[in-house]
């Protein structure tokens, strides 16, 4: 059986033989701690700078004197929201969150963890793994929320700092063709982006056969499988929602 049909075979295997909700609260909550608060300082490091540049960079190329300022607060708007706040959010969470997911899940097959909860008669898959990928789902798209804030107050600063726009304009460059679909449609992706993220990092780790090294080759796989997966459903959810 190919690869994708044991990932979607794994994915059905997440919801049978569930244990009572309840079971779940106490580990969903740990798991939103680990991903969400866990990664807010690398998130807003990095939507801050890549907000600072985009502005520079935008101010930089717009070199017609008949262009007004506020467009360059504009393109730091759209490019954010659309684009930069939740597809680079989510392939750095791929790295840090995805490479943690399919470690932590490697080790605990290979030390045969996971064999002892199905000789107890619990479902592995769903005990260990569903609570990540609810607690993704919950935590990734706050993160992109405040990834989005901190990219437009990015720009802002840099922007006012190195004098290429001022306060007014920028802010008049906001409120300027201001499209609310655009903050909907960047939850949706993250939403996608978030299950994809954590249930294919758990697939490589829960799968994993062999020792350490095996390990490491899963992490790798999962942080790149990940990716691809996110632009790939980048490029559709776009088609989809924006065309």
């Amino acid at each position: 059986m190919s690869r994708l049909g044991q990932y979607f075979i794994f994915l059905g295997s997440l919801f049978r033989n569930r244990e009572k909700m309840r079971v779940y609260l106490g580990l969903i909550l740990n798991e939103c701690t680990s991903i969400g608060v866990g990664s807010v300082f690398i998130v807003a490091l990095v939507n801050s700078f890549i907000g600072a540049v985009t502005c520079v960079q935008t101010a930089y190329n717009l070199t017609n004197p008949f262009v007004p300022h506020n467009i360059i607060a504009l393109i730091v708007r759209d490019s954010t929201i659309l684009e930069l706040a939740p597809t680079l959010t989510c392939i750095v969470l791929a790295g840090k969150v995805g490479s943690n997911i399919a470690s932590e899940l490697g080790t605990m097959r290979i030390t045969e963890q996971i064999d002892a909860l199905e000789v107890m008669g619990i479902n592995s898959s769903s005990y260990l793994v569903l609570p990540k990928v609810i607690a993704s789902i919950l935590m990734i798209p706050l993160l992109v929320i405040m990834a989005g804030f901190l990219s437009i107050l990015g720009g802002y600063i840099a922007g006012v700092l190195a004098g290429v726009i001022s306060p007014e304009e920028y802010v008049s460059g906001l409120r300027l063709e201001y499209k609310p679909f655009g903050v909907t449609f960047a939850l949706i992706k993250t939403v996608v982006f978030a299950f994809l993220v954590s249930t294919i990092s758990a697939f490589q780790g829960y799968n994993v056969q062999g020792g350490a090294l095996e390990v490491g080759a899963a992490s790798t796989a999962a942080v790149t499988n990940s990716c691809i997966a996110i632009v790939a459903a980048d490029f559709i959810l776009t088609q989809v929602l924006l065309t």
